[in-house]
């Protein structure tokens, strides 16, 4: 069945989006091993002919390699038909992620990205985490003065605290954050959404899917090949698995009665959030992309959004802290204290 992806305006400020979009770092690292570049090439191009436009990636995924594969992708005049968006702002150093945000950096890290993605201008470019050594207003200085080259057109922020939201919009618009926002990810409901849509902020919700738990529970966590990251996640873990199936097994339920699939029904609740909201579940697969945006014609009433709504409160472990100190992110083995956080995360 052919689905109809809208478009919706991303933010306030002229970036216009598909209804959903495509997450890009699992073609180039973390899930599984790297897939052959010319089937990923040929799944954007699947996404793209099927009015999902709004692509997603960053200079950490990979790293580099992923931006490389998608200014491949965009070759023979599928440019003018996308919306780019990529971050900065963590690397990797001597078996860490360091987080930074100082000027000179923000401009050398756009400028490796437009070589990368072999484009003039980038649509949206996020900082990937805030550096909480420089002000933000200093890293917000510098991606004003981008906007102005038009090296960039419209500036992001990903997992920012409202505070600095907001700081970082006093000096030049925020078009969009990107946080993980889904049935059992909701902590940013109480504050940050209703901040952003105060200040007329678009929402980009990553992981809509639970890292793949929503749609498969815990059948997923059985088959993950050791280097894929998930593996370590604390709600994956023996401890919280079980409690975290009843999860999946409601959702499941709820699903067969509508007739779509676990993953439709978490993504279309979602979708049900509102018209400022573009989702972007990853994939490798072209048969789990049409099963995503099959979730655009699931309609919900707001008793089943409720009843969907109230399961995370049944959701067990955290979010996105690493309960193990060593992990390893494509080839480089990075090290971390037990349960502390994946990277500076503001909002932990």
């Amino acid at each position: 069945m052919e689905v109809n992806v809208p478009r919706i305006k991303l933010g306030s400020q002229g970036l216009e989006v598909s209804k959903q979009g495509l997450g890009c770092l699992g073609m180039s690292t973390s899930y599984a091993p790297r897939k052959p570049e010319p089937e990923m090439i040929e799944l954007i191009h699947h996404a793209i002919n099927s009015g999902v436009t709004f692509l997603d990636t960053s200079d950490l995924y990979g790293p580099h390699t992923n931006e490389i594969l998608i200014g491949k992708a965009m070759k023979g005049g599928m440019r003018e038909k996308v919306q780019i968006a990529t971050k900065f702002g963590v690397i990797l150093k001597d078996g860490k992620m360091e987080v930074h945000g100082e000027p000179a950096y923000v401009r050398a890290a756009c400028e490796g990205s437009l070589k990368r993605l072999d484009v003039d201008c980038i649509d949206l470019y996020y900082v990937h985490r805030i550096d909480t050594r420089v002000p933000i207003e200093v890293t917000m200085g510098e991606l004003k003065k981008l906007v102005e080259e038009g090296k960039i057109k419209y500036v992001g922020l990903s997992e920012p605290s409202v505070s600095t939201l907001r700081r970082a919009h006093a000096v030049h618009p925020i078009t969009a954050i990107q946080i993980e926002w889904s049935l059992w990810a909701r902590d940013v409901e109480e504050e940050l959404i209703p901040a952003c849509r105060e200040l007329g902020i678009g929402i980009v919700p990553y992981s809509p899917l639970g890292k793949g738990f929503l749609s498969s529970g815990p059948k997923l966590i059985q088959n993950l090949e050791e280097s894929d990251y998930r593996k370590v996640f604390p709600r994956f873990q023996p401890e919280h698995v079980e409690n975290n199936k009843a999860v999946y097994e409601r959702i499941s339920g709820m699903a067969a009665r509508k007739g779509c699939t676990p993953s439709q029904l978490s993504l279309a609740w979602v979708h049900h959030q509102g018209d400022d909201v573009s989702p972007i579940p990853g994939t490798t697969k072209v048969e789990h992309f049409n099963e995503n945006i099959g979730a655009l014609s699931v309609k919900l009433t707001q008793e089943e959004m409720t009843e969907l709504g109230d399961l995370a409160a049944a959701v067990k472990g955290e979010r996105n802290v690493f309960m193990k100190s060593t992990w390893k992110y494509a080839d480089t083995p990075l090290v971390y204290e037990p349960n502390q956080p994946i990277l500076s995360y503001e909002r932990v």
